[in-house]
């Protein structure tokens, strides 16, 4: 039993590599594409990164990075942007140009109202000159007090 006790299944697989030249290639190819698996993975991560940053996000960003996590979609950098603006992390550069021409046009048409509707001042000394009637007097008084007050 004590045979069995010092049973070394390192310094076997060693000695059959030296025997064996066949195992020991399989065994460094072996490695090589365990090596290759790694290197691809990291490019992955990479290329999928690129990506993302491609389409203006960024990966390191405290808000982006569970987004840049769980997106499933495909890594073209307009589907990635299309879809990071349907999750409203980033604004869509149309609707960013819309605001500002809205903005722009509703200046314009401030401008325009407020020279449509701008009217001369009330002569209320003409006005009180032209009335008929006390009434009519009293009328434009209260019109004159009310305007004041506005």
């Amino acid at each position: 039993m004590s045979e069995f006790d010092n049973y070394d299944s390192d310094n076997q697989i060693e000695e059959s590599d030296t025997r064996n030249p066949l195992r020991a290639r399989m065994k460094q190819l072996e490695k090589e594409n365990a090596e290759a698996k790694k290197l691809l993975a990291e490019a992955e991560v990479a290329k999928r990164e690129l990506a993302f940053v491609k389409a203006g996000l960024d990966p390191l960003s405290a808000k982006h990075k569970y987004f840049v996590k769980a997106y499933d979609g495909d890594l073209d950098p307009e589907a990635i942007n299309q879809a990071a603006v349907e999750a409203q992390l980033i604004s869509s550069p149309q609707t960013q140009t819309s605001a500002d021409e809205m903005q722009a046009w509703q200046r314009t048409n401030k401008v325009a109202a407020g020279s449509q509707t701008s009217q001369p001042p009330i002569d209320w000394t003409r006005r009180l000159n032209e009335a008929t009637s006390p009434k009519e007097v009293e009328q434009i008084l209260s019109e004159a007090r009310a305007t004041q007050q506005q």
